[in-house]
């Protein structure tokens, strides 16, 4: 296969896999949003649990069928990742519930310089000024977007900084377990879909008590809330793999800077479905920098020089990424919510 068509191959499936993350990624929020706004399922974290739960029950039918090949992952770095994971989730929440939607607005767009520092210090990456340029046009693009009143408080900023951390380094893990491990997306999410189903599904209903004052127990399931459950936890299988797919490809950074396109697609059909009173110009402005500063990312970062690591791999052998397609026998070794 020529060069030539191994790039294009490689451009075709980065493509896919973004639209696939950007596809589930705004589809559950609209559904979670008719779910929790609508219905009055605020069980954020409880809800979580059953997306994980669900995301086992794939992984290990799929395993059973064999189209997920046996792998290793060490018990310290799954339980590290886990704890990430589980503190980006219930931080999230936390920092909602105790900041005003501005200043969790900003606290989200941190987590892009966070990325970078993780990046800069563990892996030695290196940036050039246009790549750091179109990041700070994406910041300040989303900034006019979605941040308005902005207001903080001391249990509400350390709730943001643990939310902040906690998901720059969860999503920094995906990446650097996908490496060293030579782990696929279907195989790290077979290893850490259960722990995290059973960890949040057991802390999940008090988390979510001491947020809302209300018992998931005691919730009316009715037909069509129920039915809104079953599909934001089918939806949910897509994005905890595309979001595997896309840092395991890509990075932390990348994945944070383009992953704001979703933010403005979730403005633009929450204006379409949800009304047009939020809409004006300031918005539209917004939307318009932050898009050009995603595509001034991705053609900086890709030219050289643009993003480089100049550390060595971390293992002595070559790192590859094994691409699963779902397939017993084939796999691609390509090589990042």
């Amino acid at each position: 296969m020529s060069a030539a068509t191994k790039g294009d191959r490689k451009t075709a499936i980065d493509v896919a896999s973004w639209m696939f993350n950007i596809v589930t990624s705004v589809g559950i929020i609209l559904v979670n949003k008719a779910l929790m706004a609508t219905y009055g399922f605020s069980f954020a974290t409880t809800l979580t649990g059953l997306h994980f739960a669900t995301t086992t029950l794939l992984t290990v039918f799929l395993k059973w069928l064999g189209y997920i090949q046996t792998s290793h992952l060490p018990l310290p770095d799954l339980m590290k990742f886990v704890l990430f994971a589980n503190f980006s989730i219930v931080g999230m929440n936390v920092s909602l519930m105790w900041n005003s939607v501005g200043f969790y607005q900003i606290a989200k767009l941190s987590m892009i310089p966070v990325s970078c520092f993780l990046e800069v210090i563990l892996d030695n990456v290196r940036y050039s000024r246009d790549t750091k340029l179109s990041i700070s046009l994406v910041l300040l693009g989303v900034a006019v977007c979605t941040v308005t009143d902005v207001s903080v408080n001391a249990k509400g900023f350390i709730a943001a900084a643990v939310a902040v951390w906690s998901t720059s380094l969860q999503q920094y893990y995906v990446h650097f377990l996908q490496r060293k491990y030579s782990l696929g997306s279907f195989n790290l999410l077979g290893h850490t879909a259960p722990v995290q189903a059973a960890s949040l599904l057991l802390v999940g209903p008090f988390v979510d008590y001491w947020l809302t004052n209300k018992r998931v127990d005691a919730y009316n399931y009715g037909l069509t809330s129920t039915l809104f459950i079953i599909i934001s936890c089918t939806i949910a299988v897509g994005t905890n793999l595309s979001q595997f797919i896309c840092i395991g490809r890509f990075t932390a950074v990348s994945f944070q800077v383009l992953g704001h396109m979703k933010t403005v697609l979730v403005l633009a059909l929450g204006f379409v479905f949800f009304g047009k009173e939020g809409l004006n110009l300031q918005v539209i402005l917004g939307m318009i920098i932050a898009i050009v500063g995603m595509i001034w990312y991705g053609n900086a970062s890709s030219k050289p020089g643009g993003k480089e690591r100049q550390s060595l791999p971390i293992n002595n052998t070559p790192n590859k990424t094994q691409e699963y397609n779902v397939l017993p026998s084939s796999s691609e070794t390509d090589q990042e919510i």
